[in-house]
């Protein structure tokens, strides 16, 4: 079946010449970005009652964009000069960048994963006298805690942020011939929003194992996936896909 329109359940890049964008004018296709899930902010007295002195701490361990804005959000709300003497572990190249909103990189001390955990386990063990936080939202994948368990780190974890579903009503009546996941909690909006929510010609693409687990565990038929040998990105894998049909 040919495919002529494509759901992103994610926002907007906000980059221009984008793959996604690059995609729809060379295959002539239709594609629209809507969130499935937002990102809520956990105020300071909340984090408070998790018995958190983000003062005591002297290494912070970021895993997304959303970690280093409600961090800083935070840190700001106690009224806390963070000192230029704190170390940062960013997840992957793309965070400690982001990092730059908020510190002068050059002086900071700020050590990098290629884009897995463990790959940053490295440098984490080579500072295991740290005591480490780990700004998160309420929905955190368990390899992380396990992983610094293993390692033996004196670390924190604090609930920065809040995951929410978002309200998808205005779609209950409009269809895309793929729809695009990239959690778990994506399916759980999906069914949150639509619970006699029926595939039929809807094809489902889904990137990760946890979120073509997802998918599958609701009776959901993923023909789309990604990474995979082949098609390391998503839009390489939708535009085989859709070459193919």
């Amino acid at each position: 079946m040919k495919v002529k329109s494509i759901l992103i359940s994610q926002p907007k890049p906000n980059v221009e010449n984008s793959p996604y964008s690059e995609l729809e004018e060379r295959l002539k296709l239709k594609i629209d970005f809507i969130p499935f899930i937002h990102v809520e902010p956990v105020d300071s007295k909340e984090v408070r009652q998790q018995k958190i002195d983000i003062t005591k701490f002297s290494a912070i361990i970021l895993t997304s964009r959303n970690a280093v804005d409600h961090f800083f959000r935070i840190a700001e709300e106690m009224r806390y000069k963070i000192p230029d003497s704190l170390k940062y572990f960013c997840l992957s190249e793309a965070v400690a960048f982001y990092l730059q909103k908020y510190v002068v990189y050059r002086k900071r001390k700020i050590y990098v994963g290629k884009r897995t955990f463990q790959e940053l386990e490295v440098s984490i063990k080579k500072h295991k006298d740290e005591k480490f936080l780990l700004p998160s939202s309420d929905m955190l994948k368990s390899m992380v805690p396990q992983q610094l368990d293993k390692l033996g780190v004196d670390w924190t974890r604090g609930i920065f942020y809040k995951t929410v579903v978002s309200d998808l009503s205005h779609l209950r009546e409009v269809s895309y011939d793929i729809v695009v996941f990239f959690s778990p909690s994506g399916i759980k909006s999906l069914y949150e929003n639509f619970p006699d929510f029926e595939q039929k010609n809807t094809r489902i693409a889904a990137f990760g194992n946890s979120t073509i687990k997802a998918a599958e565990e609701k009776g959901l038929k993923v023909q789309i996936q990604a990474p995979t040998p082949k098609t390391p990105s998503m839009t390489m894998a939708i535009e085989n896909y859709v070459k193919e049909n």
